[in-house]
């Protein structure tokens, strides 16, 4: 249920489907409780706590199968002799690569191309998408999905000014990422300089999005596509960033705050509410 530690859910009626209700030619219909609006006569209406939710449901059901794991070590993939799975348990994909001391749970599944670094640790029933890469040292908790072109683990962005030329800062922590996680195509989050970039349980990530070095997000948030945030900058839980927001570094977003698309952020925001602009 609702309540500070889990938030009234986003979802709403969608007022402006209703009028494709009343010529639809369907049989039945999924609505929320308490739903009044006149529709044909022929219309069944199933009253459901989420219809949304419910209909990804239908969909499971009557939809294609999902793709079946093969499990084993595709012939083609190159696996350290020093990498820790149970090779039964685990799908290695064609060309896949697992490095040397890499950690891999049972049901997790490789998919072509991944490449898994030196000393990462995946846990259970993670699904890593085709050319998804896990770079050295990084942590995944269970069930984290990893969708292709992502890549978990990049230098973070750091340089110093020395004789008028820009010379690398090392970065040398990781980034955590915690159970049922699910990150987009083509989004990158930086490893610390040190310690840990950390995306916390249960928030979903979109495609190309950009998370600095020594970020923190905190649990179930929702980051929109073409986000980005800076380096240090720490959120709180059930925080919602809409398309292309911006947050500059060592800030502080307190829980269940949202930012609107194209907002840019500039300061701390501690307290929950819904903000715009900049």
């Amino acid at each position: 249920g609702a309540g500070p530690d889990h938030p009234t859910p986003r979802w709403f009626p969608e007022a402006r489907y209703l009028k494709a209700l009343q010529e639809t030619k369907a049989s039945a219909a999924l609505v929320p409780p308490g739903f009044s609006e006149r529709v044909p006569g022929a219309l069944a209406l199933v009253a459901v706590e989420n219809p949304t939710l419910a209909f990804s449901a239908v969909i499971q059901f009557f939809g294609p199968a999902p793709r079946e794991a093969v499990w084993g070590v595709h012939p083609t993939a190159v696996v350290a002799a020093s990498a820790v799975f149970d090779p039964a348990k685990v799908s290695v994909g064609p060309c896949a690569i697992v490095s040397d001391g890499a950690v891999i749970g049972d049901g997790t599944i490789l998919h072509a191309g991944v490449f898994v670094g030196i000393g990462a640790r995946l846990g259970a029933g993670c699904l890593l998408h085709a050319n998804s890469v896990v770079k050295d040292y990084c942590v995944l908790g269970n069930r984290v999905t990893i969708h292709s072109g992502a890549v978990i683990g990049t230098d973070g962005f750091g340089y110093e000014l020395v004789d008028g030329r820009h010379k690398k800062i090392e970065q040398v922590g990781i980034v955590q990422i915690d159970d049922d996680v699910e990150i987009g195509s083509c989004t990158t989050i930086d490893r610390a300089r040190f310690g840990r970039t950390w995306i916390g349980e249960g928030s979903k990530i979109d495609n190309l999005v950009q998370i600095g070095h020594n970020v923190v997000i905190g649990r179930h948030c929702i980051l929109c596509a073409q986000t980005g945030i800076s380096g240090s900058t720490k959120l709180g839980d059930y925080v919602v960033m809409g398309g292309q927001v911006g947050v500059a570094g060592h800030l502080k977003i307190g829980s269940q705050v949202t930012f609107l698309a194209k907002s840019g952020v500039a300061k701390d925001y501690p307290e929950a509410g819904a903000y715009t602009g900049d």
